[in-house]
């Protein structure tokens, strides 16, 4: 029997890739009892169909790792080629999808099993029971078929961060996501889990509100280790939360600045936690090496963000962290999400002038913006039916399920083209710095620089009517060079959006 696993990452449609994380956390305990791994990740790999293809046929399994939204569609398009290949042969899918619903995922026909939460453990035990061919039943966490009929076993219990293996980076082609993103970078997680229920996200749904981390004497030995290993230039530390514990956060930066490391970081914080650093605190991150603390603002509406259950967020302390972010030389970037449920013309209004007011205040600030999705799992979806939204009754349906494709009941026709341009200004109007090298010309970036002011007077007056800057800002893109996203690679008008999406 095959002692062989082939993973599948679908791709995120993305220039800044690196190695996907979920593949790497799971593969290691099955190296470690005598497995041999293949990764295949479809942004990196030209003719990646036909690489499965040839990668499964001495193999036990495939696994797919994937998130709701356009993942889906490569995963469909590679389970389905599998299938015809050889039609008994295990496809897992994992990740936060067949997680967060797991019957429906499970119900597609080219699926066999599914490992829900934490997948370290599971996996390796179905792995185990499919090469025995051994029943599944009593393997928590997991879920699969037996005559037509659905089987989820048990909730297999979360284990914390600290007592789970160290991820296996050295499977990853590092050379190869350098070669399309132009930097070398990785994910790094240091805690799971946020203390917060915020209404749009679906982190309860999987890890529940209880926050563990590594301690930072861990968190400095591996990062370290990590980036001297495979020459990385930054990690992306994807806590949700990663400044739940401030004495941890000082812990790190001074540890890692005695390790005299030399990679730069960037983390992810609630805006009211980011306020309580000090410009001392700030400092010390900073000579450890962060160079950005993204926090979800959400809104410049307090009146969405009440229903957004962001009680706790305060205007003037987004204020306060935004001035000593800059003043210590780490980039405060802000999260928005546009037409929650509740949010309407004078809501947007106000977010838009506290984006203009925060950048035009603090230069080097940004914002990055997105159209308001119920994803499964989050609490907003407990209202989703008198929300007026249908969301989707098979997994290949959730494809188009995405912030750049939805259309809602209450942003619909001009309102929903409206806000699409809208954001596009506000890509335009102030800088923002992306993962990957910057491939722009010297004249690409004046060019630019010069239309962000016409971009800025715009949003200052609502005005919207004929977007020349954005065909400039489209042709000036087009005179730069390197890989171009599959997926968000063009304004997508409203009567662009797939049927699948309308609700």
């Amino acid at each position: 029997m095959s002692k062989k696993v082939v993973f599948f990452f679908p791709s995120f449609a993305s220039s800044d890739a690196t190695a996907p994380l979920g593949i790497l956390a799971v593969a290691t305990p099955l190296l470690n009892a005598g497995y041999s791994v293949k990764l295949i990740d479809s942004t990196i790999t030209p003719n990646y169909k036909k690489r499965v293809l040839e990668e499964v046929r001495d193999a036990l399994c495939l696994g797919i790792s994937l998130v709701t939204g356009p993942m889906i569609r490569e995963t469909v398009e590679i389970a389905r080629a599998v299938k015809e290949w050889k039609p008994d042969f295990p496809i897992i899918l994992g990740g936060w999808h067949p997680s967060l619903l797991p019957g429906q995922t499970l119900q597609a026909e080219y699926v066999d099993y599914i490992v829900r939460g934490q997948g370290e453990d599971a996996l390796l035990e179905l792995v185990e029971h499919i090469g025995a061919r051994c029943a599944p039943d009593l393997i928590p966490g997991i879920g699969f078929k037996r005559g037509g009929k659905l089987i989820l076993t048990q909730e297999r219990p979360l284990k914390r961060l600290v007592e789970m293996p160290a991820k296996a980076y050295h499977i990853a082609d590092f050379d190869a996501y350098e070669r399309v993103c132009g930097r070398r970078w990785a994910m790094y997680t240091s805690s799971l889990a946020c203390p917060y229920n915020c209404g749009y996200c679906t982190n309860a749904g999987v890890y529940g509100r209880k926050w563990n981390a590594l301690p930072a004497e861990q968190f400095v030995e591996e990062t370290v280790d990590l980036s001297r290993r495979y020459k990385l230039e930054m990690l992306w530390i994807v806590d949700d939360n990663f400044l739940v514990d401030l004495d941890r956060a000082r812990a790190i930066s001074e540890g890692l600045v005695r390790a005299g490391s030399e990679f730069e970081w960037s983390i992810q914080a609630t805006t009211n936690l980011s306020a309580r650093l000090s410009l001392e605190d700030l400092k010390l991150l900073r000579r450890s090496g962060l160079r950005q603390i993204c926090q979800g603002a959400e809104s410049g509406s307090p009146k969405v963000l009440k229903a957004m259950n962001k009680n706790f967020q305060d205007f003037g302390t987004i204020y306060e962290s935004a001035a000593r972010c800059i003043q210590a030389g780490i980039r405060p970037s802000f999260n928005i999400i546009f037409a929650f449920p509740g949010e309407g013309e004078k809501e947007r209004k106000e977010t838009i002038r506290f984006i203009m007011d925060v950048c035009r205040k603090f230069p080097g600030a940004e914002f990055w913006t997105n159209i308001f999705t119920p994803y499964p799992g989050a609490p907003i979806m407990e209202k989703i039916a008198e929300l007026g939204i249908v969301t989707p009754d098979t997994l290949e349906g959730w494809a188009d399920f995405f912030p750049r494709y939805t259309k809602l009941p209450w942003l619909n026709g001009r309102d929903h083209k409206q806000l699409q341009v809208m954001r596009d200004y506000l890509r335009i109007a102030f800088d923002r710095i992306p993962i990957g090298v910057d491939r722009r010309t010297r004249f690409t970036r004046i060019a630019q620089k010069c239309i962000s002011l016409p971009a800025r007077w715009r949003l200052d007056h609502g005005t919207y009517r004929f977007p020349v800057e954005l065909w400039l800002n489209d042709k000036l893109k087009e005179r730069t060079a390197g890989f171009k996203p599959v997926v968000d690679a063009k304004r997508l008008e409203p009567n662009a959006i797939p049927a699948e999406a309308t609700c």
